[in-house]
């Protein structure tokens, strides 16, 4: 992230300055004007749709209202993914991807790419889970992969502030590497992730390339983090260009205790695994910050508040350090949030898990995730 101008700094200083009377008038501040006050950006995901079409899309006015008051980096939702992409081996349809770039450079905003091999079997183009290797699988693994990466770099290598390489390597339960049948003939997953960030560098040598995965504070991920920081060591002791981790964060309140109660518990092993990504040289990026609540009971100002309290914890923890500069929402509005089809809350009630309701209003998150940045310490140049 460049270094902020004299003018940008002042804005941004003007910004912070205003928050509260913004906040006693009822309209929140810009978050990524709080965020530039410190030296950081924040941002959301976005999806290309039809111009008019109900979708968390910067063609919907209404939503393409709360990317441009609060954010000043994107990443695309699916569209720079394989099954976008790619509808086989030989061709790109990187149409969308590109309204969506033009739209974010259009407003001012940097753009992240996700993802450039996103390892989960399930979401590889169906042609790729078939895919005839031939004779020679590993040369032709190589290529295949090679050329998926060099091309995207070619069009909008020097577009993209920050890409996420690799996506989701890491198997939650056994703490190992996926496998599939692009590793399979690489030879080892180890080959195929090395093979895509060198790819990734001589293609976009400007860019932050990101290792990405969902290792959380929660109970249960701890075979998780051990596997991300193997994989993060094996990185550093085979020369990988690796810049950074993306801590994807989506976070959630499943247990017993009060909001206090549950981040004493969890906060000391995150620092611990933290501490680790940090000393090996790593960045950290927020990629995909969400908070589930669908395990939480009580009326919706309750709801809220233990989110909002709940995301300030952690985001306070992670502000702590400096080598995080860019924090970026799974999207602005409760409306189009991914969860909704893939986690139901028992009483059939929507889950609020982000910074704007259904109706596109801020909700105690969005005030949370301010009051985190206005608290943060200032990050320096570099």
């Amino acid at each position: 992230m460049a270094g902020l101008t004299r003018r940008e700094m002042l804005a941004s200083a003007a910004a912070l300055a205003a928050a509260p009377a913004a906040f006693a008038q009822g309209a929140p501040p810009s978050i990524n004007a709080l965020a530039r006050a410190k030296g950081m950006r924040f941002g959301s995901c976005v999806a290309w749709s039809p111009a008019g079409a109900d979708r968390g899309s910067f063609a919907n006015p209404a939503y393409a209202a709360l990317l441009e008051r609060d954010c000043g980096i994107l990443v695309p939702e699916n569209e720079f993914k394989w099954q976008a992409l790619r509808p086989d081996a030989k061709h790109f349809d990187v149409a969308r991807f590109a309204d969506l770039l033009d739209y974010a450079e259009a407003k001012g905003m940097a753009m992240r790419g996700h993802t450039l091999l996103w390892h989960k079997t399930q979401y590889f183009p169906k042609w790729l889970n078939s895919h005839d290797f031939g004779s020679s699988p590993r040369a032709s693994a190589e290529k295949l992969l090679g050329d998926h990466i060099a091309t995207l770099c070619r069009l909008y290598g020097d577009r993209i502030a920050s890409l996420d390489v690799v996506n989701e390597t890491i198997d939650e339960k056994t703490g190992a590497q996926r496998e599939s049948a692009l590793s399979r003939a690489f030879g080892s997953a180890d080959a195929m992730v090395d093979h895509a960030f060198h790819a990734a560098r001589a293609g976009a040598p400007k860019a932050q390339l990101v290792y990405n995965d969902y290792m959380s504070w929660e109970p249960g991920n701890e075979t998780h983090r051990a596997g991300v920081l193997r994989l993060l060591e094996g990185f550093r002791k085979r020369g990988v260009p690796v810049d950074a981790l993306g801590v994807q964060s989506h976070i959630g309140l499943y247990g017993d205790g009060s909001v206090a109660q549950t981040v004493a518990r969890q906060e000391k092993p995150w620092r611990a695994f933290l501490d680790a990504v940090t000393g090996m040289g790593y960045k950290l990026v927020i990629t995909e910050l969400d908070v589930n609540d669908k395990a939480l009971t009580g009326d919706l100002s309750t709801r809220d508040r233990a989110v909002a309290d709940y995301a300030g914890a952690y985001l306070d923890i992670m502000f702590a350090y400096p080598q995080l500069r860019d924090v970026l929402v799974w999207g602005m509005s409760d409306k189009y949030n991914w969860l909704q089809g893939f986690s139901k809350r028992a009483d059939g009630a929507p889950l609020r898990p982000s910074p704007y309701d259904a109706g596109f209003r801020p909700k105690p998150l969005h005030a949370a995730i301010a009051r985190s940045f206005a608290a943060a310490p200032a990050r320096g140049n570099g």
